[in-house]
């Protein structure tokens, strides 16, 4: 069975809505993001999900688990604690265990990675998008958002995103595709475009094109000659 994978872009932030530069600031969802995120959880409700990767970021989590609520499968959606760099944080997976059999066939697993986080805006982050682009100029602005290899002050460029998104998808995320599952990914508008990239094999120009609204599913079949977009009613 080909494996099947579905991306989506958290439903719309508070600082979305305020029009902010957000990036790995942990800002929640707006109620507008709320009902998208539920929107998309009712166009993938047929989809039995293996797995599910989020960022570190509660906006793609919540994004995550809103959706995860309107599936139809009796499998419940289940955070796994892997981190064991501290001792909390090694307590926090050994007293997360599941000791019936039963009801961890019964999960659907769900992991964390900072490596699916949004794109690192630096010192723009917490910004007005107009203000800013008063102060700077909109070309500048615009190079800072649009161009591939160009960070803001202190932040992170569209290729750099990609040098540690593309990587954790190919060692995380592509092995399990291959053994045939279905998973989700609730992430961020940059750190999607750059797997979408590697997906879709797009070109550096070609991807700065490439637009991901917020709350819409966007599914991929993995098939012997690479990644095939499909439309979520085809999954």
């Amino acid at each position: 069975m080909a494996g099947r994978i579905v991306l989506i872009r958290h439903g719309q932030s508070l600082w979305n809505q305020k029009n902010l530069f957000t990036g790995w600031v942990d800002v929640p969802l707006s109620p507008l993001g709320i009902e998208e995120a539920l929107k998309a959880g009712d166009q993938l409700s047929k989809i039995p999900f293996d797995i599910v990767f989020v960022s570190t970021l509660m906006r793609a989590m919540t994004t995550a688990m809103l959706a995860l609520s309107r599936n139809a499968s009796p499998r419940i959606a289940l955070m796994q604690h892997t981190d064991e760099s501290t001792a909390d944080l090694k307590k926090q997976k050994e007293w997360s265990r599941i000791f019936s059999d039963k009801v961890q066939s019964e999960s659907v697993p769900v992991y964390s990675a900072w490596e699916l986080n949004e794109r690192y805006y630096g010192e723009l982050q917490g910004m007005d998008k107009a203000e800013t682009a008063k102060k700077y100029g909109d070309d500048q602005v615009k190079l800072w958002r649009r161009s591939y290899d160009i960070p803001p002050p202190n932040g992170e460029s569209l290729k750099m995103t990609a040098e540690r998104t593309i990587p954790y998808f190919q060692k995380a995320i592509e092995p399990l595709l291959k053994q045939g599952k279905t998973i989700l990914v609730s992430a961020h508008g940059n750190s999607l475009r750059s797997i979408v990239m590697f997906l879709e094999k797009l070109t550096e120009e070609q991807v700065l094109s490439l637009e991901l609204a917020t709350g819409v599913p966007r599914g991929y079949y993995l098939t012997d000659s690479g990644y095939v977009r499909k439309e979520i009613a085809d999954f």
